[in-house]
């Protein structure tokens, strides 16, 4: 079996039947993790204990026991979910030696499932940016050239998909933490609708936008992990109790008589001609397989970039209030802390902790909340933000689903942006939207740059329709340029 093709289905399969191990399938990740890591930056950290963890799995498929739809599957981990007994920083000096007592419900439903965590995977700090390059642990590198960036904040999930250093990797997505790097790394990932996923256990950025998913090599692997993390959770109340489809068997690339909405708003701003190609031909391919493509008018999504910094900024503020230096994470060094006051010791500890990015988005947050801007700012955001969600569910009633670039050029290379912040924040003009209203939203990969550096189209659905989603995105896999084509450093 090749371990760098196979689906997650084959693989679980064939651990179940005897016919490769789950020792050997986590010993041929380390190998590679161990051989081509040091050019990615893509790992943290390494869990130390997967292959005893794998020996378990062999064990219980020995006695005959149920192993899970996931049996032997090698999964990354974003560093922004709490594993037990494995190191969870967010990519920060603050949370530098943190080592969790529980597991996210993501990771213990993958656990559950059969899976096995081989380690965590880097990301901008505290899931702020765009680029993966605020990371305290370094840059991570795009698998398809090194000089560029896998995108963010999910870059080391994306990146470690790409270059195949694990089967699965679970990324998270505030503004398009997974859609983006997804797109610039060649791989599918998958934001669901807000509230199918349990935020319990993962770091939090800003809560009412967060939400954990998969990013894989298909489709088909997408829909089959949406299965096994989706789901009520009584730990996080904003969770739903909408019934779990079985995505996987549903999937079909028959999508004649579909109704594909093209966001209006979304054809005014300038787009990199290999961008605007794939996107072209997205259409045209879409057309061909029996969709029907309607123009739309969504006009808050003008918006949507200022609205979702204004209120993922003020709920970071808020979140990351907690880390102080007292009772966990990372403290100052002082002389004598009895002549310090406990500003100054917050000051001190929170001001060498936290990175410039992380920096700049509390101070942001701190003013929207601050007395006398509240209500012009982060207030009158949400009551935009409510609008924007109406506008998308009016919608949504004459089309089955929206699409639409993933940014507005494919990756670039590293330190081109990291001075432009301004910038930077502007490529996430197609992503932010979906957060802001809770809906969910995918990148499959479709195009090829004339750089050699794949591009991805986005996808976003109706309120709890990612089956939907999923099925276009298969049609548009069946024709995708991306196949055929692997990263420099496969």
């Amino acid at each position: 079996m090749d371990l760098t093709k196979a689906s997650l289905k084959d693989v679980s399969h064939s651990v179940r039947n005897k016919k490769i191990s789950a020792v050997e399938i986590t010993q041929f990740f380390l190998n590679r993790i161990e051989r081509l890591n040091p050019q990615l930056n893509a790992y943290i950290t390494l869990n130390e204990n997967v292959r005893a963890e794998a020996q378990l799995i062999d064990d219980r498929i020995q006695k005959k026991e149920e192993v899970g739809l996931l049996a032997g599957v090698a999964f990354g981990i974003k560093d922004l979910l709490c594993t037990k007994g494995l190191k969870t920083t967010a990519a920060s000096k603050i949370l530098n030696n943190f080592v969790p007592p529980y597991d996210a419900t993501v990771v213990a439903r993958l656990k559950k499932s059969g899976a096995l965590v081989l380690g965590k995977l880097n990301l901008d700090e505290f899931a702020m940016g765009s680029s993966n390059e605020t990371s305290y642990f370094g840059k991570c590198h795009n698998p398809w050239n090194t000089a560029y960036v896998p995108g963010g904040s999910s870059g080391g999930s994306a990146a470690a998909q790409a270059a195949r250093l694990a089967l699965g990797t679970i990324g998270t997505d505030t503004g398009g933490s997974i859609r983006q790097p997804s797109s610039f790394c060649g791989v599918v990932g998958i934001k669901p609708t807000y509230g199918r996923v349990s935020r319990y256990g993962i770091i939090a950025y800003a809560s009412s936008l967060d939400q954990a998913g998969p990013i894989t090599s298909s489709v088909e692997d997408a829909a089959l992990v949406l299965e096994v993390i989706c789901g009520h959770d009584e730990k996080d109340s904003t969770t739903s109790s909408q019934k779990i489809p079985e995505f996987s068997k549903n999937l079909t690339t028959h999508i004649k008589g579909l109704k594909i909405g093209l966001v209006k708003e979304y054809q005014k701003g300038e787009l990199h001609s290999d961008i605007a190609k794939t996107y072209a031909r997205a259409i045209e391919d879409l057309q061909k397989a029996g969709a029907e493509f309607v123009e739309v008018s969504i006009p808050l999504t003008e918006y949507a970039v200022p609205m979702y910094y204004l209120i993922a900024a003020s709920e970071a503020s808020s979140n990351l209030a907690r880390y102080d230096g007292v009772r966990y994470g990372y403290r100052s060094e002082f002389k004598d802390l009895s002549t310090i006051s406990l500003e100054d010791f917050y000051s001190q500890s929170r001001g060498e902790g936290f990175g410039q990015e992380v920096k700049r988005r509390i101070m942001l947050g701190t003013y929207c909340l601050s007395s006398g801007y509240y209500e012009a700012y982060y207030n009158k955001a949400c009551q935009v933000r409510r609008l924007l969600q109406e506008q998308y569910l009016a919608i949504f009633k004459s089309c089955d689903a929206l699409l639409s670039p993933v940014t507005t050029t494919p990756a670039f290379k590293i330190g081109e942006r990291s001075t432009d912040t301004l910038k930077m924040y502007m490529n996430d003009v197609f992503t932010t939207a979906t957060n802001l209203a809770g809906l969910p939203g995918m990148s499959v990969p479709f195009g090829i740059s004339s750089e050699g550096l794949p591009i991805g189209i986005q996808l976003t659905g109706a309120p709890f329709q990612e089956q939907k989603i999923l099925n276009i995105a298969s049609a548009l896999e069946a024709v995708s340029s991306v196949k055929g084509h692997t990263p420099d450093v496969y």
